[in-house]
């Protein structure tokens, strides 16, 4: 504690604020100091400790006299601390609050926690040695009151400089993420350009390209997504919209639906729309809307509501009592079935299974038992 002295907490002419945290208490080595809770701060040049409750208490250490410093973890009735090892005390060093400490070390205690970015930053500024930078200033032969008076004047062009450095910082920063905001949309264009003229050849060489290349290039052109989105945009809003949109996942569905005999849930569609169409990202809303009109524009899709609340999108051609024949089939086969042991069988999700064998059930050829184990499905006998 003896490496401290007095100081009125003002910053000098290249001293700027680095950070600061509430209830601090000192240590003068393991002795508690007789000093009251305050305010450290830490700036470019030194570490400055001021009272809570008396402003006029404040004392200042050079970060030049800091050998090294180590964390010291909370424990059971104790705060988290930073140990600072000093250097010895120079023959020059200006009066404080202690002249004599037997104690080469002090510790900051910090009662409301913030040890840790305390810590990062000390660690940066006793790195970075920017006291070091320091322009030598002139001595001053004014009085007591108008050394006070510059030296005000001083902390706040201090305090200005670092906000000033800060809110540029803040838009270079800015800048720089609206500038790779920007790339992405233009490359994303460009892969979008890319996938309509791959499209428009396949049209236009149909019967020069074999089946395999022809289902290649689709192949390609699926992982990069849709090749001319429909958005609200390019086909404005409201039923015209949703009819184009509509016409779209038409198109679009026919695959993916026949790969997985005939039926989606809504949540798989919506994934699958939406990893296909990159940026132009389809809300939920519009994704129902546009399946509602399936049917009335004589789509081969149509979207399903089952009675548990559930909805799907299915071919029209999908056949409903071969749906449920096979259901009887598994069920017949394995004497009984879960909801997740059916779908396992089918490849279909748990969601999927477990309407196709309560659309069963209701048609009176499975029964269930619903007990602690869950949710089991038998062959109706009666």
């Amino acid at each position: 504690m003896d490496r401290f002295a007095w100081t009125n907490g003002l910053l000098e002419m290249d001293e700027t604020l680095v950070v600061q945290q509430r209830s601090v208490k000192l240590y003068d080595g393991d002795d508690k100091a007789k000093l009251d809770v305050g305010i450290a701060l830490l700036t470019t040049h030194r570490l400055i400790w001021r009272d809570l409750k008396n402003h006029e208490c404040c004392i200042g250490l050079s970060l030049s006299q800091i050998i090294y410093f180590e964390e010291q973890a909370a424990g059971i009735g104790k705060s988290a601390k930073i140990v600072i090892h000093l250097y010895p005390v120079t023959s020059n060093k200006e009066p404080g609050p202690y002249q004599q400490s037997k104690f080469p070390f002090i510790k900051l205690s910090f009662k409301e926690h913030g040890q840790i970015e305390f810590f990062r930053r000390l660690t940066e500024e006793m790195t970075r040695k920017r006291w070091e930078n320091t322009v030598p200033q002139a001595v001053s032969t004014a009085t007591g009151s108008q050394q006070t008076g510059k030296t005000r004047a001083v902390g706040i062009v201090g305090i200005e400089r670092k906000i000033e450095q800060k809110r540029k910082e803040t838009d270079k920063n800015i800048s720089e993420a609206f500038e790779d905001l920007s790339q992405l949309m233009v490359k994303a264009k460009e892969m979008v350009e890319l996938s309509r003229s791959i499209a428009n050849k396949i049209k236009d060489r149909q019967g020069n390209i074999t089946e395999d290349e022809t289902v290649r290039f689709k192949s390609y052109l699926l992982s990069m997504g849709i090749a001319n989105p429909v958005t609200r945009e390019t086909h404005g809003s409201g039923t015209h919209y949703h009819m184009q949109l509509a016409k779209q996942l038409g198109d679009m569905l026919l695959a993916p639906l026949e790969e997985r005999g005939g039926m989606m849930a809504l949540t798989e569609v919506y994934c699958l729309v939406n990893r296909a169409r990159g940026m132009e990202l389809l809300s939920p809303e519009d994704l129902v809307n546009a399946c509602k009109v399936f049917e009335s524009m004589k789509l081969p899709l149509r979207l399903r509501v089952f009675d548990s609340g559930v909805m799907v999108v299915q071919l029209q051609s999908h056949n409903e009592e071969e749906m449920i024949a096979s259901a009887l089939d598994s069920v017949t086969d394995k004497g009984s079935l879960t909801a997740a042991e059916f779908g396992k069988l089918l490849g279909l999700s748990v969601l999927l299974s477990r309407e196709r064998l309560l659309l069963a059930e209701k048609m009176g050829h499975l029964c269930r038992d619903d007990s602690v184990e869950g949710l089991r499905f038998y062959p109706n006998l009666f």
